[in-house]
């Protein structure tokens, strides 16, 4: 396989487009820009703002009076970026051949390598959702504006998703004084990314912060009454000031496919971020972690993936990104860090309802859910890191040092 580097001493012109204006985009383009590169970095992006983070959309943008654009870089950093945008614009197509970027506009970029970071969009039960205007997602800083004046003027607020991103939603509506009622399909929350554990302590946290929920709620038909939105689920209708959908969003992999990369759950790359192409690569949501085959949709991943993979873009021979999946939730006034990934068969030990640890067969840490506890969540890092043996481990018992296990 011919594998392109791009040179730093290069004495042809060199491009270099960014597909894609969020999180990953940015820490790629300014990873390139920290390790030498001086050619032109391209960025095309569907949004008019320069970079900036997704996770406090639904936390301090909701909450803050004042709520400013969460920049991921300051002003003066991302002038010294130097790059060239393209935007409100998309790419529509990749000519592989050509090594040319088709935007939405018909102008064409060229490239020398191609780094596809385009993340996803919100997804809605079906197109009838989108046309209410009471029915709100949260993905782009412009729908944070929206839900939060409609969140001043509200008293009841639906969330359709128990997942983390609902669950911070419901957490900032608690706190504006609005009630809650959540929807879940699924007999759980949060129930594809922690044990059933954590999932009970979830639920616990959030009633007892007056958080009506409602799992296993089945199909849930959108209605209107008086221009409001009303959900009719198992023989029940109730009518809402506004409903927020949170059910996870849908991966635009569709350039990616369209110009023939491989795909699975999402763009299939390797360790480096190098995609089935040696001369595209791809970062954030839509890259396909190389070795547990998901795509983690996470602040942390968006970040550390894309840097590894600009080094790679740089340097065949960078070492590639192999961290295990963490992802964090601020939800009231509880800190909650996710490291790795349940496994089938694993069994959940709890400690003290804070610290829950996910073990597999042979005693090896899959999982450790952490309550307001950033330290043990470095220790578990290690453990993971070494495949430490934890089954003989009294990780239960609080008088037990879990610094011991340095």
């Amino acid at each position: 396989t011919e594998i392109y580097t791009l040179s730093l001493h290069d004495a042809l012109p060199i491009w270099t487009p960014i597909v894609g204006g969020g999180q990953a985009g940015g820490w790629a383009a300014k990873t390139l820009r920290d390790q030498g590169f001086g050619g032109e970095i391209c960025v095309v992006a569907e949004e008019e703002w320069d970079f900036y983070e997704r996770p406090p959309l639904s936390k301090a943008a909701l909450l803050d009076t004042d709520a400013q654009l969460p920049r991921l870089f300051s002003h003066e950093a991302q002038q010294a970026l130097n790059l060239t945008w393209y935007r409100p614009l998309r790419a529509e197509r990749i000519d592989r051949l050509a090594k040319t970027v088709i935007l939405s506009n018909g102008e064409r970029l060229s490239y020398n390598v191609l780094l596809i970071a385009t993340g996803g969009r919100a997804r809605l039960p079906d197109e009838s959702w989108a046309a209410h205007p009471q029915v709100y997602t949260l993905r782009h800083w412009q729908d944070a504006q929206r839900l939060k004046s409609r969140l001043a003027a509200s008293q009841k607020l639906a969330i359709v998703g128990g997942g983390w991103i609902g669950l911070e939603i419901a957490a900032s509506a608690r706190k504006c004084g609005v009630a809650v009622t959540l929807y879940e399909q699924q007999p759980a929350l949060c129930m594809r990314s922690v044990s059933a554990e954590v999932s009970q302590a979830l639920a616990q946290m959030h009633r007892e912060q007056g958080v009506d929920i409602r799992c296993g709620c089945g199909a849930l038909e959108l209605e209107e009454d008086n221009a409001l939105p009303t959900l009719h689920c198992d023989g029940r209708r109730e009518t809402f000031d506004a409903v927020v959908v949170g059910i996870g969003v849908d991966l635009n992999l569709e350039l990616a496919r369209d110009a023939g990369l491989k795909t699975e759950r999402g763009i299939v790359v390797d360790s480096q971020g190098r995609t089935s192409d040696p001369f595209i690569f791809a970062a954030g949501d839509v890259a396909q972690h190389h070795h547990y085959g998901l795509c983690i949709q996470s602040w942390a991943f968006a970040q550390n993936q894309a840097v590894a993979t600009a080094k790679a873009m740089l340097n065949p021979d960078a070492p590639g990104y192999d961290d295990a999946p963490w992802l964090w939730s601020d939800q009231y006034q509880h800190n909650i860090q996710i490291l790795g990934i349940p496994q089938p068969g694993s069994r959940t030990i709890a400690r003290e309802d804070s610290l829950y640890f996910s073990l597999d067969e042979n005693g090896r840490l899959t999982q450790l859910v952490a309550f307001n506890d950033a330290r043990t969540v470095k220790l578990a890092k290690r453990w993971m890191a070494a495949g430490r043996d934890l089954s003989d481990v009294p990780l239960a018992d609080p008088a037990f040092s879990l610094m011991s296990l340095r």
